[in-house]
């Protein structure tokens, strides 16, 4: 990826962007050994090399975390060759950020981006449990018996889901509203659940994932997390064994 020289010089700590334009009109600025004078030139960082002052200059790796309030018919994948809309054309910014975790292309709500692969493994790895809640309106009524079924664990295809929280939040006479926490992430599995128990889910919402979430995040917009956010997902390990409780009395 190509970008303009002056942004490379300012992320590497060595001038604002106004001042690296200076530097550049006054010959100080080397890219593969040439001086270079003439605004808007780019460079690629992983093939030029850029001097200033002799030495030469490292980009600093910036990483980027945002929330996304994801929409329904978008997908989750960088690329897509039936040129459906996808979640990362919603953040503008030149870095290569990747979605922790999905949302299929009927589901919307709550998606983690960044650019920090750390992180992206850290919360998408099996061994750490992290509860992702979710607002699903189903239809026809689940009967309780059917309600505990989905609680402890129901057979799906070829295996059986975790134990999770699940409560009611409202019904009405076309679907029933409930909310769930799950810590897996199975293709699928919030509406495979639900059709076990002969149930259609008509409408999927994530809204938190760990003590994230979309708060009055607009549907399609999106924000950079807070330090305090990212703080709080790069310390985190949270076991099911231990967050169950205390759903149950949320």
């Amino acid at each position: 990826m190509e970008i303009r020289l002056q942004k490379y010089l300012a992320d590497a700590g060595v001038a604002s962007r106004r001042a690296s334009e200076e530097l550049i009109k006054a010959g100080k600025i080397k890219v593969n050994g040439s001086v270079v004078k003439e605004m808007g030139v780019k460079i690629n960082p992983c093939k030029d090399q850029v001097f200033y002052n002799k030495k030469r200059v490292g980009r600093k790796e910036r990483f980027l975390y945002f929330i996304v309030n994801k929409p329904k018919g978008y997908i989750t994948t960088s690329k897509d060759e039936k040129n459906r809309k996808i979640v990362l054309d919603l953040v503008d910014v030149e870095e290569r950020l990747f979605t922790i975790g999905r949302l299929d292309q009927a589901t919307s709500g709550l998606l983690i981006l960044t650019n920090d692969g750390d992180l992206t493994y850290k919360l998408t790895h099996p061994k750490h449990e992290i509860g992702k809640t979710y607002i699903a309106d189903v239809a026809p009524p689940v009967a309780p018996e059917k309600v505990d079924q989905l609680r402890s664990g129901i057979q799906i295809e070829d295996y059986k889901t975790a134990p999770c929280f699940i409560k009611l939040q409202r019904a009405t006479d076309e679907y029933e509203s409930y909310k769930l926490v799950i810590h897996e992430g199975k293709n699928r599995q919030i509406r495979k659940m639900f059709e076990a128990v002969g149930s259609q889910v008509i409408s999927l919402k994530r809204t938190k994932i760990g003590e994230i979430t979309l708060g009055s995040l607009k549907r399609g917009a999106y924000r950079p997390l807070s330090q305090s956010e990212i703080n709080y997902l790069k310390g985190l390990e949270i076991c099911l064994a231990v967050e169950l409780p205390m759903m149950f009395m949320s």
